[in-house]
């Protein structure tokens, strides 16, 4: 092994040379740092987010399928499934035995495994085709190797797992963004065809970043160049003779042209780019034709549709996608949004009724859910279905005033019955929504003493950073109700509301918590009072002081209601 040994100290001496470098362990990216939530966690947000990049590949140009296989066996290494892990980038390599994050990639998990030799013979075959060893044959198309790395390495940074705050996750979005920029410049031998998907993931980055903005009210003069440079890649993408990039496309200068009016004069790009007079609705409507015969792209479509709130759009994309293909194994995604479309149209109306803006919410929405989703959970039972119809049956089985009364016991009981099956997956225990709901199911029965365990599991489950504070919300609630019932004494009651406000102080955005709280003083104001009167009795005043400065500030920080959990992860 003289000869790849002498590869790897070439390669080894002449690395710090480079303006790039193969693989992915290395980038700065929170995959690659020591996690700051337990073990138990990270792999379940690891395999979430596996779960989603695996749907991605079905959709996946060629040209990019390499960048999502690469992410996926980088998943793989970090849940220490690592033979799953040098599998995925064996077969990038097979298919394209160039490619240089393959090569890079397989020497680090040979190198986790123990087999040097295999590790080192991996790194000699990088050095080639990166011309460090000499074989300028094999390096002959150095440039082109080069920026198709950095674009996978850019890919990568758009499926990041445990940003803890917009910021970091803005950090690693335009972080990617510069490698696909680094790659361009390496890449003017590129297909063009290749070059518009990078253009289209380069505008997915930048509409996300553009979205983080938003939501921490920068200024318009950061958010101007990258809003006129994504009006600049769309139009590129719009070309593409790829329908999935091309129907996508028209829906993301939609979404910009509608965001155009968030910025005090209209930006220079939408002149720039010809959009000048373009209508929003006619760009949906482009997409909607491309992908017409197409039910992957439609559902996609939908998912955007429900996203941005337009839920008759996206229920019209659903139906025009079930028309096509019916079959619930084959479509299931259709069927699933669909339900999902309802649900939240009956949140919606719940949430005005609860404040008085409305009246009661349609029940027919919760018929219609169920409907769909018990098509699907007939031919591809899933985590996911699960939860979603454990959540319709939740609510069929709940007062449509204030969650408050069972009106349907048997729909409660099916409720928990479905919320068993999803928690039967390791997966689905790590869950904080599937604690949640069944928290509330047992709340609803009576059960007490179950329910405070549900939600303090839900708690316990919670990211750091994360801004559903409805389980510690309802814990509050339980517990009180607990203590009102004489099931806990004043000390008991004390203790547990001491210690678990200060597991929601260090787990919550501080707005997100005064919100919560808000919430339940207003709802439980005697019972609220009674407790702060039985901590400062027993030298507890910390929820006593927080209450007080909550009812001072009350309205700072008030984004939508406490946001109910989307369950939005992959599969069925």
């Amino acid at each position: 092994m003289a000869e790849p040994e002498a590869a790897a100290e070439e390669l080894d001496a002449l690395i710090d040379h480079l303006d790039y470098l193969p693989g992915h362990f290395h980038l700065e990216m929170q995959l690659n740092f020591e996690p700051r939530s337990p073990a138990s966690l990270h792999a379940r947000d690891l395999k979430l987010q596996r779960d989603g990049l695996r749907q991605e590949l079905a959709l996946a140009a060629a040209t990019q399928r390499p960048a999502v296989r690469h992410l996926l066996g980088a998943f793989a290494f970090y849940l220490e499934e690592l033979d799953e892990a040098r599998e995925s980038f064996l077969q990038v390599a097979r298919e394209d035995p160039g490619n240089l994050n393959a090569w890079a990639n397989l020497a680090h998990v040979y190198g986790r495994l123990g087999q040097e030799e295999e590790a080192e013979a991996c790194a000699g075959r990088l050095a080639g085709l990166m011309g460090l060893a000499g074989d300028r044959g094999a390096a002959g198309d150095t440039p082109l190797r080069a920026a198709r790395c950095l674009a996978e390495q850019g890919y990568a940074h758009g499926f990041d797992v445990g940003c803890a705050s917009p910021e970091e996750q803005a950090r690693v979005l335009e972080a990617g963004i510069e490698l696909y920029d680094k790659a361009l410049g390496h890449g003017q031998q590129i297909p063009k065809e290749e070059k518009r998907g990078w253009y289209f993931t380069m505008a997915t980055l930048f509409i996300r970043l553009d979205g983080i903005f938003l939501e921490l009210g920068s200024e318009e003069q950061k958010r101007l160049p990258a809003f006129n440079r994504t009006l600049a890649l769309l139009r590129q993408v719009l070309k593409s003779s790829e329908p999935h990039h091309q129907a996508l496309a028209w829906c993301y200068l939609g979404m910009l042209l509608e965001r155009k009016d968030t910025f005090s004069i209209t930006p220079m790009g939408v002149h720039d780019c010809g959009f000048s007079g373009t209508d929003p609705l006619d760009c949906f409507g482009k997409a909607i034709e491309i992908a017409k015969d197409k039910p992957p792209i439609l559902n996609h479509l939908a998912k955007i549709f429900h996203f941005l709130g337009k839920q008759d759009m996206a229920i019209g994309t659903c139906n025009m996608a079930l028309d096509i293909l019916r079959d619930p194994e084959l479509n299931w995604q259709a069927y699933c949004t669909r339900a999902k479309i309802h649900v939240r149209a009956y949140l919606h109306d719940l949430e005005r009724s609860k404040m008085g803006l409305g009246g009661m919410p349609d029940r027919n929405h919760l018929a219609c859910a169920k409907a769909d989703l018990e098509e699907v959970v007939k031919v591809c039972p899933g985590l996911k279905t699960y939860l979603d119809i454990g959540q319709v049956y939740y609510y069929m089985g709940v007062d449509a005033v204030q969650e408050l009364l069972a009106v349907d016991e048997a729909a409660l009981n099916q409720a928990l019955v479905f919320l068993a099956k999803a928690g039967e997956s390791e997966l689905g225990a790590m869950l904080p929504e599937l604690q949640l709901l069944r928290g509330k199911c047992l709340r609803i029965k009576g059960e007490e003493t179950n329910a405070v365990a549900c939600f303090k599991r839900a708690v316990e489950l919670d990211d750091a950073g994360s801004s559903h504070t409805e389980a510690f919300g309802c814990l509050l609630e339980a517990l009180m109700a607990q203590w009102s019932q004489a099931q806990l004494s004043d000390g008991e009651l004390g203790s547990e509301v001491d210690g678990w406000l200060r597991c929601a102080q260090d787990k919550y955005p501080a707005a997100r918590l005064r919100q919560e709280l808000q919430r339940v003083w207003r709802g439980h104001t005697g019972e609220v009072l009674g407790l702060a009167r039985a901590l400062v009795a027993q030298g507890r005043p910390a929820l006593v002081r927080l209450l007080f400065e909550t009812m001072a500030r009350e309205g700072e920080g008030t984004g939508p209601w406490r946001g109910r959990r989307a369950f939005s992860f992959g599969g069925p």
